[in-house]
């Protein structure tokens, strides 16, 4: 099959600069960025069927920058706000320098694992255990976290949903005309199954990226034929590969 037109299930690079473009240049293709999910934060009315005052919490874990968000428009939205007291322990070093969007980065009340991993945050909270915990999370969130807090010796925390993962559904009016699609998450699998249920059998190259989205597609009966390996290490790189053996 001659591919002429990519979409690639990701948001559209802000820089206008991507490896995406190259390969389009290269082989002649066009390359469409259009995301099959969206995240959706709960409204104010949603949240309060939680039952969590935000008040009662001197201390928020963020595992993510879209937590940072959501935990601050949800405060602006319920005109709630946070008090410069408030300490904040962050998974990474990028999400913590991402607060500045929102606060004045003090060091004093602003801590990080340096490794990107939770149990790195042990430590930290040991020295503040006397803080109250709030910890912002998907409606579908990644439960290795919270299962490393759980094992945490004198400390509670809260989890609040504050945000969900959605499928970016195509309007009505939106052409599905395609020659391949690239894959990212689970999630996307779903959602591409959701907007166009004959995938199958519409001779659509696919691509896969990660062995959860492999996985999802296997299960769902779809054959990815665009894949990573030790000679082709990132997604556009499989691309051209693919291209550089099919397109005439």
């Amino acid at each position: 099959m001659n591919v002429k037109k990519i979409l690639v299930s990701q948001p559209q690079p802000g820089s206008g600069k991507s490896p995406y473009y190259d390969v389009a240049q290269r082989h002649d293709v066009e390359v469409v960025f259009r995301p099959f999910i969206k995240v959706e934060g709960l409204s104010p009315r949603e949240f309060r069927k939680q039952r969590i005052n935000l008040p009662d919490y001197t201390a928020v874990i963020f595992t993510a920058r879209t937590a940072v968000d959501h935990y601050f428009r949800l405060c602006k939205e319920m005109r709630f706000t946070v008090p410069d007291t408030q300490k904040y322990f962050c998974l990474s070093e990028a999400i913590a320098l991402y607060l500045q969007k929102y606060i004045v980065y003090r060091k004093r009340k602003i801590f990080y694992s340096e490794t990107g991993n939770v149990e790195d945050l042990f430590p930290l909270i040991h020295k503040h255990h006397a803080e109250t915990y709030l910890m912002p999370v998907s409606e579908v969130h990644n439960d290795a976290k919270t299962s490393a807090l759980d094992t945490l010796e004198d400390f509670s925390y809260v989890q609040s949903v504050m945000y969900r993962t959605v499928s970016n559904d195509f309007s009505d009016d939106e052409v599905f005309d395609y020659d391949m699609v690239i894959l990212f998450t689970p999630t996307g699998v779903k959602a591409l199954l959701s907007n166009v249920p004959d995938i199958a059998e519409r001779g659509v190259v696919l691509g896969a990226m990660g062995t959860t989205t492999i996985a999802a597609m296997n299960e769902a009966g779809l054959v990815p034929e665009v894949l990573l390996d030790k000679e082709a290490t990132s997604m556009p790189a499989a691309i051209d590969r693919y291209l550089t053996a099919h397109n005439q």
